[in-house]
């Protein structure tokens, strides 16, 4: 129980962080709600619906995913910044284990990617896009999922970088790649063979084919989009899940206690 109360009291101060700081929560919001307000539309009014193709609901599906996914990864930059402010090191002379201390941190960041995902579904049905109560129901977990699936590979890449400054430069340098090889708001059907390779291990790539996996399942008039089945994009982001988590955790943990 008190490890629980722990990771528990860890997400909430998270959470509470976000609902505290104004000017990162219009940050959050405003960019993925301008690729699903104008991105979308502008690319379904000029190209119209290429191969049958909805492009509107595309672009929605794609951001939606990317959007929870990348950030609940970038927020785990925080460790760095309370690792700076001698923050964590008072966590950790704490009778806690180490693991739960990031186990805290990975909720807490999926917990403050949720209400990002709210913001674009609502826009979404502002738009017209066809979202059934089953669809929406089943999205619940499936983006949980996603979200804790960004924070485990935020935590890998972290526990090899020294200080925030050096998070700053590299997550951009690794996050951007991704939003084209994960097929955000480009199809990845009939990729070169390096392009292809290249998006096989982008793990953004597993996040949004899952997200469209549930859209498209529960919209048999539409034009599927997703590049791998359901079944196959959870088994790959389990596999990547529990390693990113084992992997990242031991070395972010071994990392404080050499500090």
């Amino acid at each position: 129980m008190r490890e629980l109360s722990a990771i528990l009291a860890i997400a909430q101060r998270d959470f509470v962080k976000l609902l505290r700081d104004r000017a990162r929560i219009i940050s959050d919001f405003a960019f993925p709600l301008l690729l699903v307000g104008f991105l979308g539309p502008a690319l379904q009014a000029g190209f119209g619906s290429a191969g049958g193709l909805d492009l509107q609901a595309f672009v929605f599906t794609g951001v939606l995913a990317q959007t929870v996914w990348q950030s609940s990864a970038l927020g785990v930059v925080s460790l760095i910044a309370d690792r700076d402010e001698d923050f964590s090191q008072e966590i950790f002379v704490s009778p806690i284990s180490r693991y739960s201390i990031v186990a805290g941190k990975i909720l807490g960041e999926s917990l403050v990617a949720m209400p990002q995902a709210g913001a674009i579904l609502g826009v979404g049905l502002l738009l017209g896009i066809k979202l059934s109560p089953a669809v929406l129901l089943l999205l619940v977990p499936v983006i949980a999922l996603v979200a804790v699936f960004g924070a485990a590979f935020g935590i890998l890449i972290l526990s090899n970088i020294g200080s925030q400054r050096t998070a700053n430069q590299i997550f951009p340098f690794i996050m951007l790649p991704q939003f084209f090889l994960a097929g955000v708001i480009n199809p990845l059907h009939n990729l070169p063979w390096f392009l292809e390779i290249l998006s096989r291990i982008s793990p953004m790539r597993y996040a949004v084919d899952l997200v469209r996996n549930v859209y498209y399942g529960f919209e048999p008039s539409a034009v599927p989009a997703e590049a791998s089945t359901a079944p196959a994009n959870l088994a790959v982001i389990g596999v990547m899940l529990v390693v990113f988590v084992l992997v990242g955790t031991a070395r972010f943990v071994r990392s404080e206690r050499n500090r």
